[in-house]
């Protein structure tokens, strides 16, 4: 059998509907923001490879931080035992975030790094025996595929067959500048019942609804709010982080700091899978006791692998690196400039950038994440030597940090041609 014939008969795709979906891309390079399929191909990876390879593919530096790390310590078990390259990231990380986020707790991905923080709000009040059963969350978000970071998702959209099963869940109205004050009001009531385990938010910028962005002050308020009635605050920066919003991390826009913040997709460079739950002393010491029943009993098989860390401080290092933060600096401006240009296109209903993030949310007669819009536009890019997958009726970019000038000018140029 062929590559295609092998791929149908064994394959399970994600996010894919297989009676329908066409053929799929068949890689077999990629380097730097460039992908090549087997028919000899190119394409502009427009998108990260869902968001994660911040610096390129087959990054040198990175590649060797992995086979360095693999000619010593492969994998160990996290319980009991650790190892240089965790200890590193850790500390790492800490120093990154501010004072009062100190306590790394490892994982494999952004889902399951949301699902600690939840189940650490979760016994944290266990812990000091209060009763609360309820979380509050904004509308539209997502935050992940596993359970618990589905009941805080966005409900009756594509976990519809889920919902039995969910948490209980209060949701905020998304923000706006218009009523982004009103609504920080309702949630202070809210949190002022003492009722809920926690407050969850994607920091800024929604990816999945959209890459719709709102009101930095209202974030500030609503984490305030929890804040001041100790209930804590989840940031989940799975996407946020890593440069994207033109910053370390998303939160740095504003004057506050969450209890937790949960990190993956760019941690490593995209090149493995790891997730990390960061927070405060106080938390971690609702969990010290004699009693190991009130210990956090949580891990994965692959807590804290060695080489998923080597990765992930190489990609440190890389940030360290002065021209990384150029290569982000030019990207942004370039979105801004392009957004000015086409913001009065009668093809594009709304415009957003912050960073290296640029999304079109284009006029069609059914907007939403069940478009059809969706696979045309899918496939017009394509057929143009661009992969980019658009979140319904929005195209957007997310680029590599590699991306060159000439790149990008090639997908500005072809997403004109496209509303043309």
């Amino acid at each position: 059998m062929n590559w295609k014939e092998r791929d149908e008969s064994y394959v399970w795709h994600p996010f894919t509907q297989a009676q329908t979906e066409p053929t799929p891309l068949h890689i077999v390079q990629a380097k730097d923001a460039i992908l090549t399929a087997s028919d000899g191909k190119c394409y502009v990876d427009c998108n990260s490879s869902w968001w994660v390879n911040v610096h390129g593919h087959a990054n040198e530096h990175i590649a060797k931080a992995i086979q360095d790390q693999f000619e010593q310590v492969d994998h160990i078990i996290f319980a009991g035992a650790t190892h240089d390259k965790g200890i590193e990231l850790a500390e790492r990380i800490a120093k990154l975030l501010p004072d009062s986020l100190q306590k790394v707790f490892f994982s494999d991905n952004g889902s399951t790094a949301i699902e600690v923080a939840l189940k650490m709000c979760i016994q944290y009040w266990h812990n000091k025996g209060a009763v609360r059963k309820k979380i509050l969350a904004l509308e539209g978000g997502y935050h992940g595929d596993t359970f618990g970071a589905m009941s805080v998702g966005e409900r009756d959209y594509f976990n519809r067959p889920f919902e039995p099963f969910f948490f209980e869940v209060d949701y905020l109205p998304f923000p706006t500048k218009e009523n982004g004050k009103e609504i920080a009001a309702i949630a202070k009531e809210k949190l002022e019942t003492n009722t809920y385990v926690a407050l969850i938010v994607e920091p800024i910028i929604q990816g999945s609804a959209g890459m719709r962005t709102y009101p930095i002050e209202f974030l500030e308020l609503i984490t305030r709010s929890a804040q001041q009635i100790e209930t804590p605050v989840i940031f989940d920066e799975v996407m946020t982080a890593w440069g994207r919003t033109g910053t370390y991390f998303a939160f740095e826009h504003t004057n506050v700091i969450p209890d937790i913040i949960c990190l993956s997709k760019g941690l490593t460079g995209g090149v493995l899978p790891l997730g990390l739950t960061v927070t405060t002393q106080t938390i971690f010491n609702a969990f010290l006791s004699p009693e190991l029943a009130k210990a956090f009993l949580h891990g994965h098989s692959f807590t804290g692998n060695p080489l998923a860390c080597a990765a992930a401080c190489a990609s440190l290092d890389i940030f360290e690196k002065a021209t990384t933060w150029e290569a982000i600096q030019r990207i942004s401006k370039e979105n801004e400039a392009f957004a000015v240009r086409i913001s009065n296109h009668p093809k594009v209903q709304e415009v957003s950038v912050i960073g290296t993030i640029l999304a079109l949310e284009i006029n069609v007669d059914d907007p939403g994440y069940f478009s059809n819009f969706k696979r045309e536009a899918y496939t017009w890019f394509l057929n143009n030597g661009l992969l980019m997958r658009p979140l319904g009726n929005v195209i957007f970019i997310n680029p590599p940090y590699c991306l060159t000038e000439d790149q990008q000018a090639y997908i500005f140029e072809k997403i004109e041609a496209f509303l043309a």
